[in-house]
Order: structure tokens, then sequence, then C-alpha cells
């Protein structure tokens, strides 16, 4: 049963990502070291005792459409309400409607513990904090004032309707019309797909947030608007009233996240009470710039997504190390050295190859949870500050958003995966449940922009920034850790300090030559190598961070061991992932041939 790392979450949070440093300079208000503690212990017995033990019959049960109502598996709907009492779906949310205005690292270091106790729980409540930021940014003080409220205390839901059959990660053939309406609100018609919790029996509303094309509006992706679709309208007294002409047509049968409803959303087709054929909807932001708006939804649910695979990957490395230790064959060479244990099998443990497999996997995650909180924090420091400092901090954000999207939803992979690895035979078995994890795994990669967009993004948008200042900075922060390693002479690094500084030195060359390529307008050049490049930066990154983890605690061996782990041998994959940059698009459109 997973057990939730308050104190590896907690010493991520502030001693590698720097949270208590913030704290003690008054960042983040009257926030204290003691309360974030305290939130983070709650949070994990709320993920223990609440949360994990209804993991399993989620997953077997799974969501039910049936006339139009998705029912959620049995005691999902009541865990819910108890998770919003409790205060959770509050936590980042803004203090004049109702939030505590709590940092962004923090809610991903709780976040963390929801999806580790159950993704297709988790991902629920993710998409209403994206719903809160893009309303509260965008949205007029009429919206504002009817729905933040709600939606900050999840008594009402958030959704994000994008996708449709034509149109998924190019949303510029995006079909679903809005029509204006005299009143000032306007009537949507079309087909959504892959709508997570679209419909669903948690709430007595659900807030749409859909993408849609005026008449008038110009082709692509700069004809996009934004609408607020809710299921119920409003009355002016704020309670419910008609049903919206909004209907789940179908859910999808998926092979993890089963409860979790994945809605095909049906909007105007006439089913509705309001007497007129459209859903009823009212724009957010202004006309045509509605990709602007939802990006604010959408970058917030990159990090969050990022959150899932990190919390898979913390679930799946406890579920194979509880097995290990208990699963006994063979007779390992630690035994063989140990004559008082003669007649004794090995717990697995015990053999290098399983040992090897299970630092691997706690390896990736430690360095995955530090750049997804990294992320956070930045977000944080970007809101706080204000001018080059804002800005500053801002970019560092923008940066790290594809690096904490994409590197730990691969890592949840690889770590569920090597996690059935370990348990052997019983791990291909379902109920172990480690087969689970590598289920539910497996869409985050792919959702909220697949991994190799956030490379494309990466390379393309988030490498210029300043001109490549942003990066350059970035880089020489994880240098001046690289040197403390090296200063610091110690032998418990082992070799760590010449493994990060020739990472650096290869992260230095890849990134000169991509910003050289996109100068020069060589576009499908730096393209070629993107996720080579993404992988690269995480895994330097990330051992980086687990070694400014070693040098923050000396005195706790295992954090050094594990940061010399990291570098020693994570990092030997950085030199072939720099060749393959470094290569650009010639092999790669040589290649092309094999695929006709």
């Amino acid at each position: 049963m997973y057990k939730a790392p308050v104190e590896e979450i907690g010493f991520a949070l502030n001693k590698v990502v720097g949270l208590e440093d913030a704290l003690a300079r008054g960042l983040h208000g009257e926030l204290t070291p003691d309360l974030v503690d305290a939130i983070l212990i709650e949070a994990g017995k709320f993920a223990e005792d609440e949360i994990a033990p209804l993991a399993e019959t989620g997953d077997r049960e799974g969501a039910r459409l049936e006339d139009g109502a998705v029912t959620t598996p049995k005691g999902w709907a009541g865990l819910y309400t108890r998770w919003r009492e409790a205060g959770w779906n509050a936590l980042t949310g803004p203090e004049a409607h109702g939030g505590q205005g709590l940092p962004t690292a923090l809610s991903a270091a709780v976040t963390e513990m929801w999806n580790s106790a159950s993704m297709g729980f988790a991902i629920g409540p993710t998409l209403t904090i994206g719903a809160v930021d893009a309303l509260e940014t965008h949205g007029s003080q009429a919206l504002k004032s009817i729905y933040l409220d709600k939606l900050v205390s999840g008594e009402w839901m958030g959704t994000m309707n994008l996708t449709e059959p034509g149109a998924g990660s190019d949303l510029s053939g995006l079909r679903t019309r809005a029509e204006r309406r005299e009143d000032g609100t306007y009537r949507l018609f079309g087909q959504k797909i892959f709508i997570t919790y679209g419909e669903h029996d948690w709430t007595g509303n659900i807030v749409h947030l859909v993408l849609a094309r005026l008449p008038d509006a110009p082709a692509g992706v700069k004809g996009i608007s934004l609408f607020l679709v809710p299921k119920f309208l409003v009355k002016d007294d704020g309670s419910l009233g008609a049903r919206n002409d909004v209907k789940c047509h179908s859910i999808e049968h998926k092979m993890g996240i089963h409860g979790s409803p994945t809605c095909t959303m049906i909007y105007g087709d006439g089913t509705g009470e309001t007497g007129e054929a459209g859903a009823v909807g009212w724009l957010i932001g202004e006309e045509n710039r509605g990709l602007a708006c939802m990006f604010t939804m959408m970058n917030s649910a990159r990090l969050y997504v990022g959150i899932q695979g990190l919390g898979v990957a913390e679930a799946a490395f406890q579920k194979a190390l509880d097995y290990a230790r208990e699963r006994r064959q063979g007779r390992s060479t630690l035994l063989a050295k140990t004559p008082e244990r003669a007649g004794e099998v090995s717990a697995i443990i015990e053999h290098p190859d399983v040992a090897r497999m299970l630092l691997t996997m706690k390896a990736l995650t430690g360095a995955a949870r530090a750049i997804a909180y990294a992320c956070g924090h930045a977000i944080d420091l970007g809101r706080v500050h204000e001018g080059e400092e804002a800005r500053r901090w801002s970019e560092r954000a923008s940066l790290l958003t594809p690096l904490a999207k994409a590197f730990p939803t691969d890592v949840g992979v690889e770590v569920a995966s090597l996690g059935i690895q370990v348990h052997g035979g019983m791990g291909y078995i379902e109920e172990t449940g480690a087969a689970r994890l590598l289920r539910d795994a497996r869409i985050a990669p792919i959702y909220e922009g697949t991994n190799g967009i956030q490379a494309i993004d990466l390379v393309m948008r988030k490498l210029p920034l300043s001109d490549g200042g942003a990066v350059s900075a970035y880089i020489e922060e994880l240098s001046a850790v690289a040197e403390e390693v090296r200063a610091s002479n110690s032998p418990a690094f082992g070799a760590s300090a010449e493994a990060l500084a020739e990472a650096l030195a290869d992260l230095r060359e890849a990134t000169g030559v991509l910003l050289d390529r996109l100068r020069g307008k060589e576009t499908d050049a730096a393209l070629a190598g993107a996720t080579a490049y993404l992988r690269l930066f995480s895994l330097t990154a990330g051992a980086v961070y687990l070694a400014k983890g070693g040098l923050a605690e000396p005195a706790r061996e295992d954090r050094i061991a594990l940061a010399r782990f990291a570098a020693e041998n994570l990092l030997t994959e950085v030199t072939g992932l720099k060749r393959q940059v470094l290569a650009g698009a010639a092999g790669l459109d040589a290649a092309r041939r094999a695929l006709n």
C-alpha cells in the first residue's frame, strides 16, 4: 500500500527547489515552514487513508454511462466531497474568492500524493485548478462573480474542451462554432472528444471551457475564441436553473485511468432545457483570442500532468521495493559472502541487477520531482516579484514547463515498466497492481500536448527567450552546483563531479548548436534533435538537483549515494543524446525512404 514520502517531498521542496529560502525572505506572506510541514503531513494522511484504498476498485469498476449520466466508481463521489470539504481544492485559489492563495510548488507537492494514491481520481480536480487560473486571468467580472467562488471551493468542477475528431494537437482545423446573440451570450454547436470528467456525479454543476469559432473568424488558430459553458445555467440568486444544451454522448474504454470518465461531448443538439438549440455560453477574454486564454489553463495543466507521471513513478517504486524485499529467490553474491546465512535464500533486492533497477527507479523519480517542483517554484516567484526579477522568473517557468511536463511523464512510464520487471511474472498479473500503474501512466506523455510537442516548444519557443539568455542563466546555476560538488572533495560523491561537468558541457554544446540553427533558420535541423535535447536537458538538470540534495544534507549518506548513482549511471546517456542533437536532420531525412 502507498506510503506518502512526506520527508522526501518536503526536502525536495525546501532544500533543493528553494521554498525554505523564499519563506525566510517573506515572499509568501504569512506562510511558515511549520505550516508547510503540517499541510504535507495532512495531505499524506489523506492520500494514504482515503484515496489509495479506493484506487484498485476504481480501476476494476471504471466509470459508467447510462441515459446521459455518468456514474464514477463506488465511493469516489463521497471521496471527492471529503477531499474538497477538507479544503484541498482551494489550496492555490485566489483569496478574494475563498482560496488559500498558497504557492503552486506546494500544490504540486500535495498533488503528487493524490496521483500516487490514484491517478484516475486525481486528474479530475486538476482541471478545475486550470479553469480557475484561466477565468481569474481572462474572465469578466460578471463571470468571476458567478463562477469563481464555487470553482475555487470545488463545489463545481471545471473542464477543458479543445480536442475534436479532426483537431487534436493542431487546433487550426477546429470546427465547433459559436453564434452571437443580442443579449451578449453565444450559442455553441459542435463535438468535443477526450474530455476528462466532462460528465460525472461529483458536483451539482460542471463548468466547461470550450474553444469554438465565430462565423466571421479568421482562418486557423487566430480565429478561435474561448467560451464558458455551464452544464446548468445559473439563476440570478446563484441557484441552478435550466439544463444547458450540452451532453455526454459516450465515454471511452481506455487502457488505464478507468475511474476517470473520458467523454465525447455534444454541444447544441437540441436536448437542453433552454428553449433554443445551442449551448448557451459566455465569452472569456476577447473574440478570436481564445487560444491565448486557453494557454493559461494549458500551462497549468502541463505542470500538473507532469506531476501525474511523478506520482505514478513514486507509487511504482514503492510497490517494487516492497516486493523486492519480500520475494526470495536464488543466492546472491552478498549471501555467499555471509557464512552465518548458509542455507538461506536471498531476497531479490540483494541481486545486483534488481538493485540497479530499483536505484534507477528512485533516481529518475527524484530527478523528475525536483524538475517539476522547480517549475512550480519559478511560477510562484514570477508572481510575487515585480519588474525585471518577475520577468526573469517568468522566463524560468516558461523554460521549465516543457521539461516539467515531458520528463516526469516519460519517467512515470519508465519507472512503472521497471516496476513490472522487478516483480517478474507476477508484475504481469493484474492482482499485484503493478500493471495498473503502467496502464495509468501511459496516457500522460500523450495528453496536454504530446511530449514531442513539448520538445518542439522547448527548442522553438523557450530556448530563444531573451536571445538565449534565459537558458544560459539556468545552465550557469546548474554549473555552480556541480562546482560545489567538485569543491567538496568528498569521496562519497565518487566520480559525480566529473560526470556532472561532462553532462553540462554536452548541454552547453547542444544548446549552442540549436540556438545557432534557429538563428540560421535551419528549422528542420533543430527539430530533428528536439526530443533528444529535452531528454538530455532533463537528465542533466535532474542529476544536478540530486547532487544539490546531497550537498544540502551531507550527513545523509543515502542522499549522496543516490546522487552519485544518478551521475555515474543515468548521465552516461547524455553524450549519446548530444550526438543525436548534433546529427541534425540529414540522417533522419535519408532514412525516411525506409518508411515508404
